[in-house]
C-alpha cells in the first residue's frame, strides 16, 4: 500500500509568463525568473520590493571598484537619489577613486577600458593602470594624491573628527570640484547633499588614509609645521550604533533593511551595529535587520564572512530570526551584472506609484496600495548625517540607563 502524499500549505505554484506580456520589468522579475539562477534573483527583486514598500530605510554596503568603474553614475547614486537609504558602508578606495573624473587635467575622462586579458607588462610600460577591464593613467593618481593632500591641509580638517565627518568635508570639496569642472556630481558629493552618512570599516587600507600618512610622517621629520587631522574610530562606531538604534527605536517603521553588494569589511561594517548594541553594549531589545538581501560572488563554502548567508547571521542576532525564511536572501552573483535592472524596475515602480498618486491622491492611493507610502518616501532621505550629534546623545543617554550591566563587564580574573 503506498503512503498518502502530504501536501505543504505553504507550497508556491510556478506561474509563468510570456516575456512579451509583459509591460514592465517588475513584470518581468516577478513572472519569467521560475527556477534556478533566475529564481534567486526573483527572490532578491521581490524582497527589495517589500523592503522599500514597507517603508524599512535602507542600509547599503558597498565593496569593489564602484567609482573606478562609473557604476555609482549608472545606477548607485540614483539609488541613493530616491530617499530610501539610510547610510552607506564602502572602502577607503571607493571614496579616493570617486574625485578622478573632476581633476582639472582629467575632465574629460580620466577611465578607458581595456580587455581583462591583456599584456600587463606592456600597459606598465607606458604608466597605465589597471582595474580588472578598467584603465587610467598613473598621472591620475598621482593628481589625485595632490588634491588630497591639499584637502586635508584646509583649516577645517585639522582636528580628531569621525571618518563620516571628513567624507563628509571631502564631499563638499568633491562637489566644488565637479562644479567648476563641469562634470557630473559623484558619490561622496551625492553623500554630502543628501547628508548620508558614509562609514569605513578600513580606513587605513586606502590612498586616502595613505596621504594622511604622508602627512603625519612629514610632520614627524619636521618638514611641516603642523597637521592636526585624526581620525577618531570610537566614535565612528558609535555614531554607526546611533544610526541603528535610530532604525529600530525612533523611525516610525521600527525597522531596518540592508543590501549588501560584495563581501568584506564593508558587510561586516554594516552588520555589526546589532552585536555592538545588544552584545557589547548590553542595551535592551535590539533586533537585528528584518530584510537582508546580500549579492556576492564568495562561495558559501569558502567560510568566510563574504559567503555567509543572512540565515547564519541569524545565530549573531544580525538578522531577525522570527522572519529571515521570507525576508532574506542571498544571491552568489557579480553584482554589477544585475544591478542596474534590479534599481531600474524599483524605480519605475516608483514613477508608477507617482503615477497614480496624481490621478488617485496620495491617501486614497495608501488606502489601497500601502506599499505606495513606502515608494513614495521624500526624496530627500533621512540626512542622518546632520542629525548624528542627537542620535548619538540619544544613545548615550541608554548608556547611562544601563550603567549597572556595563560596569560588571569590566572584570575578568586574567591569569598570571
Amino acid at each position: 500500500m503506498s503512503n498518502p502524499v502530504v501536501k505543504c500549505k505553504d507550497r508556491r505554484q510556478v506561474n509563468v509568463r510570456r516575456v512579451d506580456e509583459c509591460d514592465s520589468l517588475h513584470e518581468l522579475f516577478t513572472h519569467c525568473l521560475p527556477a534556478f539562477g533566475g529564481a534567486f534573483l526573483r527572490r532578491v527583486y521581490t524582497i527589495l520590493d517589500r523592503a522599500v514598500g514597507a517603508g524599512c530605510p535602507l542600509t547599503l554596503a558597498v565593496s569593489g571598484p564602484v567609482t573606478v568603474s562609473g557604476q555609482h553614475l549608472s545606477w548607485l547614486i540614483p539609488l541613493l537619489e530616491t530617499g530610501w537609504v539610510a547610510y552607506l558602508s564602502t572602502t577607503d578606495a571607493v571614496c579616493y577613486h570617486d574625485g578622478h573624473r573632476s581633476l582639472d587635467a582629467y575632465k574629460d575622462g580620466p577611465v578607458h577600458e581595456v580587455p581583462i586579458w591583456t599584456d600587463d607588462a606592456a600597459l606598465r610600460e607606458e604608466g597605465t593602470i589597471r582595474v580588472t577591464d578598467m584603465a587610467f593613467d598613473e598621472g591620475v593618481l598621482l593628481d589625485q594624491d595632490r588634491f588630497i593632500t591639499a584637502c586635508l591641509l584646509r583649516p577645517e580638517f585639522q582636528k580628531k573628527m569621525t571618518g563620516t565627518e571628513m567624507r563628509h568635508l571631502l564631499g563638499a570639496l568633491y562637489a566644488a570640484q565637479e562644479r567648476a569642472n563641469g562634470v557630473a556630481e559623484g558619490l561622496l558629493a551625492t553623500c554630502h547633499r543628501l547628508a548620508i552618512p558614509v562609514l569605513v570599516g578600513a580606513p587605513a587600507d586606502g590612498s586616502v588614509f595613505l596621504n594622511s600618512m604622508k602627512l603625519w610622517a612629514m610632520r614627524q621629520a619636521g618638514m611641516i609645521d603642523s597637521y592636526a587631522f585624526d581620525l577618531d574610530l570610537h566614535g565612528e562606531v558609535f555614531e554607526a550604533c546611533a544610526y541603528h538604534r535610530w532604525g529600530l527605536f525612533d523611525n516610525p517603521v521600527h525597522a531596518l533593511a540592508t543590501l549588501v553588494l560584495g563581501g568584506g569589511v564593508p558587510k561586516n561594517y554594516n552588520l555589526q551595529p546589532e552585536p555592538a548594541l545588544g552584545q557589547i553594549l548590553g542595551l535592551p531589545n535590539v533586533r537585528g535587520y528584518l530584510f537582508d538581501v546580500q549579492i556576492v560572488t564568495a562561495p558559501v563554502t569558502d567560510g568566510s564572512l563574504s559567503s555567509c548567508p543572512p540565515a547564519e547571521a541569524v545565530t549573531w542576532g544580525k538578522v531577525d530570526k522570527d522572519v529571515y525564511t521570507n525576508t532574506t536572501e542571498s544571491m552568489q552573483a557579480d553584482y554589477s551584472t544585475v544591478m542596474p535592472f534590479l534599481v531600474k524596475a524599483l524605480l519605475d515602480n516608483r514613477s508608477r506609484w507617482a503615477r497614480i498618486a496624481a490621478e488617485l491622491g496620495e491617501e486614497a492611493l495608501f488606502e489601497k496600495h500601502p506599499e505606495a507610502r513606502g515608494y513614495l518616501r521624500p526624496k530627500g532621505g533621512y540626512r542622518l548625517f546632520a542629525a548624528r550629534g542627537e542620535l548619538c546623545a540619544r544613545l548615550t543617554a541608554e548608556l547611562r540607563k544601563n550603567r549597572e550591566w556595563l560596569t560588571e563587564t569590566l572584570g575578568y580574573p586574567l591569569a598570571g
